[in-house]
């Protein structure tokens, strides 16, 4: 029998202005991308930089994060906190009221949906940590040219926030992006894309109603079932040409 190796998890404490927000499970890899996603997709920070200063002590299992100004960490903190389901839990300070006041995504780019499939099929197989172990999420950006980066990580939100973190910190424009997750698109997953501004989210597998309604709230196309020759069009934002002659699924209320 041929066994993988096991997926890595470590409680990693995030620090900001000297105060610590939480304590979560993490993989180890691309620390500083993940730092600065969450710090995005959280509303502590807007711009890369706002950060002035990142310092990470893995043998200590903490990163410190000092921002150019001062944040009112009462007022933040007194927001109820919600925690993600799944593996890599995660804490998140937006209910889906604060969602919807995200702004709507504009985009005019469009995708035929066999190129969203041959880009799924490409992240999958430079997945090299989901190779290695059998156990890790994953998120992926392409790029108008083709170009695609992962990010990997033992929670499917940790995992997104590593690749919007390399986003941000590459000054990239969200509307000419696609962005790609192997995990179930909820809606704080939903939350951190319309954040950033992806106007085009795909998953090998589903989203769930609450997503839905987000998504169309806030003009997002969303695609699930990403498999082979087959797809599941939850959305209606135009943003996908059906090109395939069987296998696609389009859901509308």
């Amino acid at each position: 029998m041929n066994r993988k190796g096991c997926p890595d998890e470590y409680p990693i404490s995030l620090n900001l202005n000297g105060y610590e927000i939480a304590v979560f499970q993490l993989t180890k890899n691309d620390l500083d991308d993940w730092a600065y996603g969450y710090l995005f997709s959280e509303g502590f920070i807007q711009k890369e930089s706002d950060i002035e200063a990142i310092a990470i002590d893995e043998d200590m299992g903490a990163i410190h994060v000092s921002l150019n100004e001062d944040f009112d960490d009462e007022q933040f903190f007194s927001k109820k906190k919600h925690y993600t389901a799944g593996c890599g839990r995660g804490v998140t300070f937006f209910s889906m009221t604060d969602v919807k006041n995200f702004a709507k995504v504009s985009s005019g780019q469009t995708y035929d949906l066999s190129y969203l499939l041959k880009k799924r099929s490409e992240f999958a197989q430079n997945s090299l940590l989901y190779l290695e172990t059998g156990g890790m999420h994953g998120a992926c950006i392409v790029e108008e040219d083709g170009t695609i980066t992962i990010r990997e990580d033992i929670g499917r939100h940790n995992a997104v926030d590593k690749i919007i973190g390399h986003s941000l910190r590459k000054g990239l424009s969200p509307e000419r992006l696609i962005l790609l997750t192997t995990g179930r698109v909820s809606y704080e997953m939903l939350s951190k894309a319309a954040k950033y501004g992806f106007p085009v989210i795909g998953s090998r597998t589903a989203a769930t109603k609450q997503a839905v309604q987000l998504a169309k709230f806030l003009n997002i196309e969303v695609i699930g079932y990403l498999r082979g020759k087959m797809a599941t069009i939850y959305t209606s934002a135009g943003r996908v040409n059906n090109d395939l002659t069987q296998g696609l699924e389009v859901e509308r209320e």
